[in-house]
């Protein structure tokens, strides 16, 4: 007795529950490989930002020109964001000269942990996704090879 063990023949011979475990599976690899490569792409950017920005900042350039030159670019994000957002709340209070230095200050680290929140949020964004897939999976797969069991065991 000989029987075709090819992968086709085996998905093609299960059950319709057992498929439809695999099929779930399946999906669930493919998003989740999708989530990791855009993740990777997006870390990519923010780690070269991040880089970009540091040596801008740290080259002694006068902070209002550095404010002014981010200012104009169109899409900010990651550390040249956190900064905006403190200088732009320093700039406002200032002008209003409301309180005292360190009033000042509150403020201003007040606006760039905001800034600095959601920029987190946007760096940790599907992040939940890829860990509810990764901790369910098996026990799917669990359950698609207990139902494949007992399809077998049932079969004359």
């Amino acid at each position: 007795m000989e029987t075709d063990m090819s992968l086709i023949s085996l998905v093609s011979r299960a059950s319709t529950l057992v498929q439809l475990v695999m099929l779930a599976l399946l999906a669930a690899s493919l998003l989740s490989w999708i989530v990791i490569f855009t993740k990777h792409k997006i870390l990519k950017l923010a780690r070269e930002d991040a880089l970009r920005f540091e040596d801008q900042f740290w080259s002694g350039i006068n902070l209002a020109d550095l404010y002014s030159r981010l200012k104009k670019k169109e899409e900010r994000r990651g550390m040249a964001r956190i900064f905006e957002s403190g200088f732009a709340e320093y700039a406002r209070l200032h002008k209003r000269s409301a309180g005292s230095g360190e009033m000042l200050i509150a403020g201003v680290q007040r606006s760039m942990k905001v800034s600095l929140a959601r920029e987190e949020d946007k760096l940790e964004a599907n992040l939940s996704l890829l860990a509810t897939i990764g901790s369910i999976s098996p026990y799917v797969g669990l359950f698609g090879t207990v139902v494949s069991f007992l399809v077998i065991g049932s079969d004359p």
